[in-house]
């Protein structure tokens, strides 16, 4: 009885609390006069699809199993059957040409996509562009009678903020689920190059990658992307690109295929209260300037070491990753205006975001336990520089032994036999040292692979 007695009142109170906040935030009220978010979702939910794709299987990409002989030899069927498997999901953000967000992974390697609306109407999608970096990939399907969903503000999102996601988890059909934002500007996590996340509690799983998290007005507010959990499933630890973020990436891929990032030429590091005291700082935030390449688009711009980087285009910077992001975004030839605090004062500097340096122009370093393979070490204008430490592959002689490994120009080798290497003479000191068979570790893209030579 007592605890029934404390649990009436409680649900009553809650229910009057969420009742009093929905009201403030003008969301309807059911014909019981509960609050609800179906409304919202009536209009929301047709803009999201599921994604499926069409892959070969091994068979269909291995020569050998191209040869007839082989395959009678072995009894192995003449046309090897093709699966359609459901991945994930999709966004529908531009109604009048077609556009629909989805997550870089979702369409990876995909001979052909299908993207299912809600109403069951299906269409194959042409790739637009994606962009790996931030796992975001821009599709386009030719269809009368669509909806989408108009973008929101992800920099004005709060912790504490209630958000809902939308999506196709484990292929059972769309499916809605609530929650909050848990935490903003997530970094470090080794997800993606780019890193910006809001993490929330909103039940996300597997095939709802691509979907939609958006806020109680029913705008997108990021594209759900990861989780972390013991078993891959979701334990409340979800993340989702802000829809900032996204949208910029979208705009380049549309307009040039792909995202062009360039250079800066600057190493940075996250302020400290340490640092903010001993630069004069008025606060922890902002990204600190390490260190400035010669005759880079940093120098030019003015920027000196002991610099703090609080703003970019009148964009607050909370750290080091933060600014990288923000300049990642920035295509190549366009300017971009730093807020900058120099010696306790604040000053403003225009930085004209220049080409990257291509491996071409780097001889490089031959590598004699890799035929015809040249390495350099990763030098200020290079897009790793400053993120991993290593020897980067500069040249491959096509008919060499060295372009049977499986190696490619701008992989970054950072160990060998699990010994870590930070520079070209370290990793021919170890690869001199090392028996075989020899395993390399290295970074292609943002992928981290391992490649065994006998």
């Amino acid at each position: 009885m007592r605890l029934r007695t404390i649990r009436f009142p409680f649900q009553s109170l809650l229910l009057l609390f969420l009742t009093l906040q929905c009201a403030q935030a003008a969301l309807p009220l059911d014909v019981r006069g509960a609050p609800t978010l179906a409304p919202m979702l009536a209009h929301v939910t047709p803009a999201v699809v599921n994604i499926s794709v069409v892959t070969r299987s091994p068979m269909e990409d291995n020569p050998l199993f191209r040869d007839p002989l082989f395959r009678r030899f072995f009894n192995i069927p003449e046309r090897p059957s093709r699966e359609e498997q459901s991945a994930g999901s999709g966004v529908i953000v531009d109604r009048a040409r077609g556009y629909v967000l989805t997550n870089n992974h979702v369409i990876n390697n995909a001979q052909e996509v299908v993207v299912t609306l809600k109403d069951r109407r299906t269409f194959k999608a042409r790739l637009v562009g994606t962009d790996p970096g931030t796992d975001i990939a821009v599709l386009k399907i030719e269809a009368a009678d669509l909806s989408e969903l108009p973008f929101g503000d992800s920099d004005t999102m709060n912790v504490g903020d209630f958000v809902v996601a939308i999506g196709n988890p484990f292929g059972i059909g769309q499916t809605v689920t609530s929650g909050i934002v848990s935490a903003l500007g997530r970094t470090g996590l080794g997800i993606e190059g780019y890193e910006d996340f809001i993490q929330t509690d909103a039940s996300i799983n597997p095939g709802n990658s691509g979907g939609a998290l958006v806020n109680l007005s029913g705008e997108l507010i990021g594209i759900n992307t990861a989780i972390l959990g013991p078993s891959g499933s979701s334990v409340g630890i979800g993340f989702a690109v802000p829809s900032n973020m996204v949208r910029s990436v979208m705009e380049q891929i549309i307009r040039y295929g792909e995202v062009r990032r360039g250079r800066v030429g600057v190493v940075t590091q996250d302020m400290s209260h340490e640092l903010a005291q001993s630069l004069a700082a008025g606060s922890a935030n902002g990204a600190v300037v390490v260190k400035v390449e010669p005759d880079s688009p940093a120098a030019k711009a003015g920027l000196r070491p002991r610099d703090i980087v609080t703003a970019v285009n009148g964009k607050p910077v909370r750290g080091s990753a933060d600014l990288r992001n923000r300049m990642g975004l920035i295509p190549v030839g366009e300017e971009a205006v730093l807020q900058v605090q120099r010696s306790g004062k604040a000053t403003t500097l225009r930085l004209r975001i220049a080409e990257l340096y291509t491996m071409t122009e780097i001889p490089g370093e031959a590598v004699p336990q890799l035929a015809g393979v040249r390495v350099s070490n990763i030098e200020p204008g290079m897009p790793q520089y400053g993120t991993v430490e290593g020897a980067i592959v500069t040249r491959i002689n096509k008919t060499s032994p060295g372009a049977k490994t499986g190696l490619r120009p701008g992989d970054v080798l950072y160990a060998v036999n699990r010994r870590r290497v930070h520079s070209v003479t370290e990793l021919l000191a170890s690869l001199r040292e090392a028996e075989r068979p020899l395993r390399i570790f290295l970074l292609r893209g943002d992928s981290r692979l391992t490649l065994t030579i006998r």
